[in-house]
């Protein structure tokens, strides 16, 4: 059995961060992540999904993610369940992260961020080319 999921998408809010009665961090956070389609209207869609990081981990996705910026997440599918005070039973998609990526460039603003040279052509000569 497999249950992975890589995710790169923009925190829609800054990620918040608890600790568990045993002390053990947990931070959360919803990532967007753009669809590889446009809708009737020309736009770009965006699917908000839920992601858990626990430990050393969720304390530094708190300390150095923001919203806006742009992370990859690795983890696991979670689905559960609980019953809310109407006794209705409720239940919770979530990805539970294994690893997170911080992909923005330190400091300031990253709106609009490209990373350099990426679908760009490059000009060299053989001589450019050390073997």
């Amino acid at each position: 059995m497999l249950n992975r999921i890589i995710l790169i998408g923009r925190l829609t809010k800054d990620p918040e961060l608890r600790y568990t009665p045993n002390g053990k961090a947990v931070a959360s956070f919803t990532l967007a992540v753009d669809r590889q389609f446009k809708n009737q209207q020309g736009e770009r869609e965006a699917d908000f999904i839920n992601i858990v990081v626990w430990g050393t981990q969720a304390e530094n996705c708190a300390n150095y993610l923001s919203k806006g910026k742009l992370a990859a997440v690795d983890g696991r599918l979670q689905i559960r369940s609980f019953d809310g005070q109407d006794g209705q039973r409720r239940w919770i998609t979530e990805v539970v992260a294994d690893n997170v990526r911080f992909l923005s460039p330190k400091g300031g603003s990253d709106s609009g961020f490209e990373p350099a040279n990426v679908g760009t052509e490059i000009d060299f000569s053989d001589d450019d080319i050390p073997f």
